[in-house]
């Protein structure tokens, strides 16, 4: 018998590997989608508010991204257990992807706020100050210039976003959360089956790929330079 008969043969693959990869592409995709919807505001604020800001708050500035500091200096592992009373508050379990999808979340927001706030940097000061000069308010040249003139870059972050969410999803099988990570921990790993452990792994990478491809196709389309 060969390894590929041996692998297609194998019944954890058979019967588990389809719902561990649904799980998993559920977990990145409700993670990502709440991190692109509440990291992206969290960015334009902490840019808005910096000394090189539009509406510069420095005391305001130093607060919030001093909780976005400390989040993100946490090791994701003791950041799903320390959240483990927040996420059965949330979703009323500590198991399956649902509730993994909280920590996910919680150590994303951040993570993308920065990348968001440094891809804002990057937007001319010209162009800003010609809007003002024009007689836009806040919320026009947010969207209009600096949303604008950051997108391929806010969509090269996301990009990096999802893939760091994909690897975090891994992590969380450790505690249950199920998903590509938990097969490969239980069977792969503890249970020493190589096939198991063989193709969760190729298929996280295939992942990553795919999502990177994606990404780079979707930044090269949003860049008008």
């Amino acid at each position: 018998m060969t390894w590929w008969d041996e692998l297609v043969s194998n019944r954890v693959v058979q019967e588990m590997l389809p719902e561990a990869t649904v799980e998993t592409l559920l977990m990145v995709a409700v993670s990502s989608l709440l991190t692109l919807v509440l990291g992206l505001p969290l960015g334009v604020f902490l840019y808005s508010t910096s000394a090189g800001g539009t509406t510069p708050s420095r005391p305001v500035n130093a607060v919030v991204g001093l909780v976005a500091n400390v989040v993100r200096s946490l090791p994701f592992l003791v950041l799903m257990i320390a959240l483990l009373p927040f996420t059965r508050f949330v979703v009323g379990t500590t198991l399956q992807w649902e509730a993994a999808v909280v920590p996910l979340t919680v150590g994303a927001i951040p993570f993308y706020a920065r990348l968001a706030e440094t891809a804002f940097r990057d937007v001319p000061d010209g162009k800003i100050e010609a809007a003002r000069v024009m007689g836009a308010g806040q919320t026009s040249i947010t969207v209009h210039v600096l949303l604008r003139e950051a997108l391929p870059a806010l969509v090269s972050s996301f990009t990096v976003t999802v893939i760091a969410l994909l690897g975090y999803s891994a992590m969380a099988g450790v505690i249950g959360a199920g998903g590509l990570g938990a097969l490969a921990i239980s069977y792969g790993y503890q249970r020493f089956d190589t096939a198991v452990m063989t193709v969760c792994v190729v298929l996280l990478a295939a992942l990553v790929i795919l999502i990177q491809l994606l990404g780079d196709r979707l930044a090269r389309a949003f860049d008008h330079r």
